[in-house]
């Protein structure tokens, strides 16, 4: 049996072209697929229409004037936005940048690393450009709950100036049930999120299609003209309400990162099949309904476009749209959580499965309640969508412009394109969203300093821990003996009965515990296992090729277990499973051996003293290596050990 290898080939252009990463696609429809899809990846693209034109119109620094030139010139950018970034980018070509079905910019971050030095030293840019985008969207993860369900309470306002003084307490309640109901799963919850979002973009399309009926020439702002005469006619607010009009395609990353549960055939049905015709027709109806309606720009128009019996009703759906765009989120946010423990960014912490059948549905309590914390923080201190929409944005335009600049070094590495075709891809992304990015600058001092600032702290946290664990590594590794060695020198060592598992990453080296063991009591364990675990590129190993084990001596084995960086490390699950000749894995027989190293902050060179100290810290607070290797606790032994960086 042997290890599954580091996948050193070029994928196909194109692979994860069908199916999920769990091959959902075998036992469930193409058409469930995509319903599901609709409930949580169009959550957060599809309630932009809350307050994407709203925001354009009413800027802070591009208070627009409602004419013609205006409205077909900001119909008509959302439509190229929408186009450009959600169908040609993200559909078309990184969505097909795969990693084994998984998506997202830290999945896609994977596809350029290699093991070998001089390739890594190469792409370590990228890399850390792959983290801090991974970390901006933590920034996305607390700001989408908390303006997405604002702006759909706000709407009471419309239905009555009375119930406007419950807005803000509504929606802190609302924020409130929605991160206490996450410890249940949401594997219920996701039963009804479809349905209720395809409810949502009928209305969506519905209130267009009303209003588009009465000035239909609105749609021919899909004509880039009009984007001519936009940008011609008052240049400086147009450059700005590029900030605003952006909002249309937040979210669009989700699509990407959510690729593992549904795949992309499923996405790309549910986008072209309902979410786009939806969008464009809601769009462009509010864009009829303004050049008609100008005195409403300064209102929430999106719930004036309704008849009056029904503002309440759409007040209802809305929240539950802005619920479920939360959720996604908020589910995405813990994801990304695992793949960062997983591939050594962030310290080990508790992370909860709450499916039997699908392990991507996870809860990740101290992200859940840090989360909740900054959302209500935010609600209470924004007080509204508007000054909300200020510090929306720009993370997820930097993370989009990211996305770009490494799915390039993807083309050229992984796809084999020449650069020249890679350049005539990526150039023209990277412009558009440079427009976006700059347009989202003017937002820092008005709220974006926000979005940036949880993005830095997480990305110096992130790098920290990356390197004060490669500086622990390099402390312990000087006092390593070769196990042969070792062995060789306490071969009069008695045997006992059972079986002894060392956790020891460094195979071919004699884990501190076994060399302890043996000098202080003589003796070995009939079986010996000095297990490492190593999370591969990948998301998912076969099980089938996770174990290469190798012979020591009698009765001495070395295992390296592989698990991808969306896996759950089981270890006891993983020996069991093991069959090979003089293994013989009896749960009940079996004592594990962890080393547990306490980090003080030194004069040792390598990191600055400020970061050791945050090192030190994140350290303490890691969860411990049994729990994270779903080790039995009550046939766990520690061996401590003091280490100084």
């Amino acid at each position: 049996m042997g290890a599954r290898p580091v996948d050193e080939t070029e994928p196909d252009e194109g692979s994860g072209d069908d199916a999920p990463a769990h091959g959902h696609a075998t036992t469930v429809g193409t058409g469930a697929l995509a319903l599901g899809a609709l409930g949580v990846v169009y959550g957060d693209i599809g309630t932009s229409p809350l307050y994407a034109l709203r925001e354009t119109f009413n800027g802070h620094n591009h208070e627009m004037l409602v004419d013609r030139t205006n409205v077909y010139g900001v119909c008509s950018l959302a439509f190229w936005s929408l186009v450009v970034i959600i169908s040609i980018k993200y559909l078309a070509f990184v969505m097909r940048a795969d990693n084994k079905g998984e998506g997202g910019i830290l999945a896609l971050t994977a596809l350029i690393i290699r093991r070998r030095g001089s390739q890594v030293a190469r792409a370590g840019l990228l890399v850390s450009l792959g983290v801090f985008g991974t970390s901006l969207l933590y920034g996305d993860g607390v700001i989408t709950p908390a303006i997405s369900v604002l702006s759909a309470v706000e709407g009471l306002e419309e239905v009555s100036a009375s119930l406007a003084d419950w807005v803000i307490p509504i929606a802190l309640v609302i924020l409130i049930v929605l991160f206490l109901a996450q410890s249940r799963g949401t594997g219920a919850m996701g039963r009804v999120f479809g349905p209720i979002m395809v409810v949502w973009f009928v209305t969506l399309a519905v209130l267009g299609l009303g209003k588009i009926v009465g000035a239909p020439e609105i749609v021919q702002s899909v004509n880039p003209v009009h984007l001519v005469r936009y940008f011609t006619h008052e240049s400086l607010k147009a450059f700005l309400s590029l900030g605003s009009i952006f909002l249309v395609v937040t979210g669009g990353e989700a699509l990407y990162a959510d690729m593992g549960h549904f795949g992309r055939r499923p996405i790309t049905i549910g986008w072209y099949g309902m979410v786009l015709p939806a969008l464009l027709l809601n769009y462009w109806g509010q864009g009829a309904f303004l050049l008609q309606n100008p005195e409403v720009v300064d209102k929430r128009f999106f719930f004036l476009m309704a008849p009056e019996a029904l503002k309440l009703p759409l007040v209802v759906l809305a929240t539950m749209a802005t619920v479920i765009a939360s959720q996604a989120l908020i589910s995405g946010v813990f994801s990304l959580t695992a793949q960062a423990v997983q591939l050594d960014y962030l310290p080990r912490i508790a992370i909860r499965h709450t499916s039997h059948k699908h392990s991507g549905q996870i809860y990740v309590p101290m992200v859940n309640w840090v989360l909740m914390v900054a959302c209500l923080g935010l609600v209470v201190g924004f007080r509204s969508s508007e000054n909300l929409a200020a510090a929306y944005g720009i993370a997820v335009t930097m993370t989009m412009a990211i996305t770009t600049l490494i799915f390039f070094r993807v083309l050229t590495d992984r796809w084999n394109w020449s650069q020249a075709r890679a350049f005539g891809v990526c150039v023209p992304l990277f412009v558009i969203e440079l427009g976006f990015l700059g347009a989202n600058l003017v937002k820092i001092p008005k709220g974006g300093w926000f979005a940036l600032a949880v993005g830095v702290i997480m990305m110096v946290q992130m790098q920290t821990w990356r390197r004060g664990r490669q500086l622990v590594a390099d402390r312990i590794h000087r006092g390593e003996r070769p196990i042969a060695e070792v062995l060789d020198q306490t071969a009069d060592a008695a045997r006992v009965p059972g079986m002894a598992v060392f956790m020891f990453k460094d195979l071919g080296k004699a884990p501190p515990a076994l060399v302890n063991n043996l000098r202080h009591n003589k003796v070995l364990h009939r079986t010996t296992l000095i297990v490492a675990v190593e999370t591969d590129d990948a998301p998912r190993v076969d099980p089938e090729e996770r174990a290469e084990v190798t012979r020591v001596e009698p009765g001495v084995y070395q295992v390296l277990l592989t698990f991808g960086f969306m896996e759950d490390p089981d270890v006891p699950a993983a020996l069991s499973a093991l069959h090979v000749r003089g293994i013989e894995f009896d749960p009940d027989d079996v004592t594990y051996f962890i080393g547990h190293e306490s980090i003080i902050a030194g004069k040792a060179p390598g990191m600055h003293p400020a970061l050791e100290h945050l090192f030190v810290l994140l350290n303490r607070g890691a969860d411990s290596a049994s729990r994270f290797f779903n080790l039995p606790a009550e046939r766990v032994f520690e061996v401590g050990s003091q280490v100084e960086i």
